[in-house]
């Protein structure tokens, strides 16, 4: 069958195509209605949304359709986690140029429900849109179940608190930095990924930025062990970790030792997806996560670093961030 293109197809056939990919809907009324009806079993519902746009958030000749819809799926579910709950349901809102190939929108659909699967299994798509755009956008509404806890925020932090990380900080921006460095063609412009120029370490780097992989269920766990605030690290511990500061009143103040191999980028590189906590003690810090610092009274500065303020920008802000990375 010939791969047609987007803008050959009615919108139509580009849905059946889609919906073949993502299995079936759990919900009361799935894809193929006006709108989908969602159970909601405590009678609350954990709501985020977050837009992936092709040049700040990814580039086509990086990434295959199969790891844009895995990342879609991630970055939107780790947010889901950071409340503490389930994520159950997601719906997707694309917008492609009309000579988008249907191979790669059915790669991209896959990839949506791989990426559920393995890191938030009962997790489907369960609607969304599609229509047409200049620029390739996938926007993501992910919603979740807290099962009658109450939702761990990024303001409860208190001083005395122990702060922990879940997942390998560092690695994605070590993955993005590699993208940029090897494999650029002469004009600047981004070329595929060869893997077999890569290490073992080296592909595991580029698939933390292309195809993040963060423990969903810890997010869960730490809400049952407990924790006093916590939120997703998409941004770079420094700025996330000073957004959690902010809103809990108080300074963070991190072990650089604690951070592995790589604490310079474990502090200032982004899109690692992993878990900020803090825990009223050790005791209580869950499997999956380790202890990075301690709960300050708040100080002159959000952040601290072996106790001293930290100084430079660090992570990720699309705003200040977008036209350094066209290059």
């Amino acid at each position: 069958m010939r791969d047609s293109t987007v803008g050959e197809l009615s919108e139509g056939e580009v849905l059946s195509a889609i919906l073949r990919e993502l299995g079936p809907s759990g919900a009361e009324v799935g894809p193929g209605d006006d709108a989908a009806v969602l159970s909601a079993p405590d009678g609350r519902v954990v709501a985020t949304v977050d837009t992936l746009v092709h040049g700040p958030d990814f580039r086509l000749a990086w990434s295959s359709g199969f790891e844009l819809g895995w990342k879609a799926a991630a970055v939107n579910l780790a947010d889901v986690a950071a409340m503490g709950a389930t994520p159950t349901s997601l719906l997707i809102a694309l917008a492609m140029p009309d000579d988008t190939r249907l191979s790669f929108v059915v790669d991209l659909a896959r990839g949506l429900r791989a990426g559920c699967d393995a890191l938030a299994p009962g997790c489907v798509v369960e609607g969304g849109d599609l229509t047409v755009s200049d620029v390739l956008t996938i926007a993501v509404t992910a919603l979740g179940t807290l099962d009658g806890r109450s939702p761990v925020r990024r303001s409860g932090a208190r001083v005395g608190d122990v702060v922990a990380a879940s997942g390998r900080l560092g690695s994605a921006a070590r993955g993005l930095r590699l993208l940029f460095d090897a494999f650029r063609g002469a004009d600047g412009q981004p070329v595929p990924v060869d893997r077999s120029r890569l290490t073992d370490e080296q592909v595991r780097e580029i698939d933390a930025q292309l195809r993040p992989a963060p423990q969903i269920r810890d997010g869960v766990r730490a809400a049952e062990a407990g924790a006093t605030a916590m939120m997703d690290v998409s941004d770079g511990l420094v700025l996330d970790a000073g957004r959690l500061a902010a809103a809990s009143g108080v300074t963070l103040d991190l072990r650089r030792s604690a951070l592995g191999p790589h604490p310079d980028d474990a502090l200032t590189g982004g899109e690692d997806h992993g878990l900020l906590a803090t825990f009223p003690h050790t005791d209580a810090v869950p499997d999956g996560f380790a202890i990075i610092g301690v709960v300050r009274a708040r100080g002159e500065a959000p952040v601290l670093v072996d106790g001293v303020p930290f100084e430079g920008v660090g992570g990720w802000d699309p705003y200040r961030d977008w036209d350094a990375s066209r290059g």
